[in-house]
């Protein structure tokens, strides 16, 4: 079981990825630097190390599906 703190939605419009916004540092509408093809290699398995453009916060991620990011830590905070 995948837990759902780790995970974090993204959309896919024509070859860009993006997120909703930074779990970091929450600007909005950020465009990762990763290509569709990288995309399928995660759902594989491969990981990969993403360095979002806005904060340059580091994320090792680890896994995806259709709709979210799987990465090897937290993401979510709970209140």
């Amino acid at each position: 079981m995948i837990p759902f703190e780790n995970t974090w939605p993204y959309e896919r419009i024509g070859s860009d990825i993006y997120v909703q916004y930074c779990p970091f540092c929450k600007a909005p509408n950020v465009l990762l630097p990763f290509k569709p093809r990288e995309l399928e290699f995660l759902k594989e398995g491969v990981k990969k190390l993403l360095i979002f453009p806005c904060c340059h916060n580091k994320l090792t991620l680890v896994g995806a599906d259709q709709d979210y990011l799987l990465a090897g830590r937290p993401l979510r905070q709970y209140r």
